[in-house]
């Protein structure tokens, strides 16, 4: 079978569905509060990342949360842990060095409190993939190529 062109407006429009869908289940399973998730990814490769911009309820057209998804850890972050002004380049910073403490922890034998990526059998397993997913992300948003810059 051949691979998807990501290439390909319609082949990459039907990824970023299918991630929207990701999200909105995940952001259900973790029973987050929130407003409208984005219709398109506030930026992404497909098919190896996302990161969506996700409604504050609070603050309506504000954004609350970022979630990460594709070909790594779903995982979403509050946007009062990202600098401002928002923006998903510095989201992806956070998710970066979030992931490289729970690396660090699980390395030290701990957990880190309010955080949980997968069970601890599989940490040792776990842990050197998000150990690369993290420095990847960190690359990728320390390379303005991958960013439309203002």
């Amino acid at each position: 079978m051949p691979k998807p062109d990501y290439d390909n407006p319609d082949v990459e429009e039907r990824w970023c569905d299918e991630q929207r869908k990701i999200v909105a289940s995940y952001l259900r399973s973790q029973k987050v509060e929130h407003g409208r998730i984005g219709e398109w990814p506030a930026w992404h490769v497909a098919p190896f990342a996302s990161i969506w911009a996700i409604e504050s309820v609070a603050h309506p057209e504000w954004i609350g949360w970022w979630v990460i998804c594709g070909d790594l850890p779903t995982d979403y972050i509050s946007a009062a842990d990202v600098e401002p002004p928002q923006h998903p380049r510095k989201a992806m910073h956070v998710f970066a060095r979030n992931w490289l403490e729970v690396v660090q922890a699980w390395k030290d034998g701990r957990e880190i409190e309010n955080t949980r990526i997968g069970d601890p059998s599989v940490h040792k397993e776990l842990g050197p993939l998000l150990e690369s997913r993290a420095a990847l992300l960190l690359e990728w948003a320390d390379d303005d190529s991958f960013w439309e810059l203002e």
